[in-house]
């Protein structure tokens, strides 16, 4: 190799060295005198530095500075405060403070190209916003929900924001009675939230599809459905219950007395699992809140109760009749195959009972019940097969202790005539 591309090599390599060393992330990660001045502090003004070493926001190469001015390279206290240099905003300001990054398209879309940039704009539509506008220092601001300097991503399971974290992160305004006064709006939210069915598929079942504050809510714009949209919110995950109320002699009466639709029956933050006891005639029966017992719409919900109940305690004894012969030892895998039909029929007529159509929910279920008359076909020709192969064995074990007696006593005849 020549000595004059050897010496084009060097320059090349010593170019590309100073290129890294120079390079704005490399003096960030390399020098940073704010996280070691704090670092050396105590309590509150320790925090920041300790937090910020797992915030999302260093994670993509952003450090104090970003946001709060001053220099980090510079280690006197007097030159690091710069002139642009920013005291931690007060309280009013954070939105706005935060706001000018994240709603910035342009400059977020350094750091992700499909990241929603409308979060302040939405901000200001909400009850948060709107009363911090009005001088409310109280309400909520981005730093009550997302932290400061420990923010986390919202798929991190430790963030603030994570699904099963919301109704925590929420409660720790909205169930905080002493904080709450003076707003005239109910503290339970939370604890009832956690006794509902949606909070057990979220906590018990880790189902994170599972609905939480900001789904019925809102985040960013959160403010109280009212009541002519509820419905539109529960339809967000129900849609074909919502679809059939809306079909139903309900929809119209609802709307005339300004009744919010999904509410009246099943509630808002304390929703129990669906059942027929919900139904005219049940333990838990809600038609009786406008229907007095005795009237047609009470008698017509009586009717819809006796046809599921019905059919599913038909459907419950042609199971049984299937693991009884399945116990036997009989194959009853397409049997069982076809009770999961009888099983659907059941559930969608459950689900056309928002529909308030007896006639509906009677030709569903007639079509379940020819389902249900095969399987118990099937099912009783198993427990004959099962009865035939016991009588069998029975007849089997019979004859061979029958022949086993008599080969015995053959034998001891031969071993008698051989002792003469």
């Amino acid at each position: 190799m020549s000595s004059r591309a050897l010496t084009k090599g060097t320059a090349i390599s010593v170019f590309l060295i100073c290129l890294f060393v120079i390079s704005p992330a490399f003096l960030r990660a390399q020098k940073n005198s704010c996280v070691e001045c704090h670092l050396q502090l105590e309590d509150s003004l320790k925090a920041p530095a300790v937090n910020f070493a797992a915030d999302v926001h260093k994670q993509y190469g952003l450090g104090c500075h970003d946001c709060h001015g001053g220099n980090p390279a510079q280690e006197d206290i007097e030159l690091a405060k710069d002139k642009s240099f920013k005291d931690a905003p007060k309280r009013t300001q954070i939105p706005e403070f935060c706001g000018s990054c994240h709603s910035d398209s342009a400059y977020m879309r350094k750091f992700n190209p499909n990241i929603r940039v409308d979060q302040l704009s939405l901000y200001w539509t909400s009850q948060h916003g709107q009363r911090l506008k009005k001088g409310d220092a109280k309400t909520a601001v981005c730093t009550d929900c997302h932290g400061v300097h420990g923010v986390m991503a919202a798929n991190f399971p430790k963030s603030q924001t994570f699904p099963w974290n919301i109704p925590q992160t929420c409660g720790r305004c909205h169930a905080n009675a002493d904080f709450m006064k003076g707003y005239r709006i109910p503290v339970r939210q939370v604890e009832d939230y956690k006794q509902s069915v949606h909070a057990r598929a979220l906590f018990e079942k880790k189902d994170l599809s599972a609905p939480v504050c900001n789904d019925c809510h809102g985040n960013h714009g959160a403010a109280p459905p009212e009541v002519s949209s509820i419905a539109f919110v529960c339809r967000q995950c129900h849609p074909s219950a919502g679809e059939l109320f809306s079909k139903s002699p309900h929809k119209q009466a609802f709307d005339g007395l300004g009744i919010a639709e999904c509410d009246v029956c099943h509630g808002n933050h304390l929703i129990s699992p669906p059942s027929d006891n919900l139904l005219a005639g049940g333990k838990a029966d809600v038609c009786i809140q406008c229907h007095e017992a005795g009237t047609a719409p009470h008698q017509s919900g009586l009717k819809i109760k006796q046809q599921i109940d019905t059919f599913a305690a038909s459907s419950e004894a042609a199971g049984t009749l299937l693991a009884t012969a399945e116990r036997k030892g009989v194959e009853v895998s397409e049997a069982r195959f076809k009770l999961q039909d009888a099983t659907t029929a059941l559930v969608l007529a459950r689900n056309l009972t928002h529909s308030l159509s007896p006639s509906e929910i009677e030709a569903n279920l007639g079509e379940g019940g020819k389902v249900l008359a095969e399987v118990k076909v099937r099912g009783e020709a198993a427990l004959r097969e099962a009865n035939f192969r016991r009588t069998g064995l029975i007849i089997a074990t019979l004859f061979l202790m029958l022949l086993a007696a008599a080969l015995y006593l053959k034998i001891r005849q031969i071993q008698a005539q051989s002792d003469r």
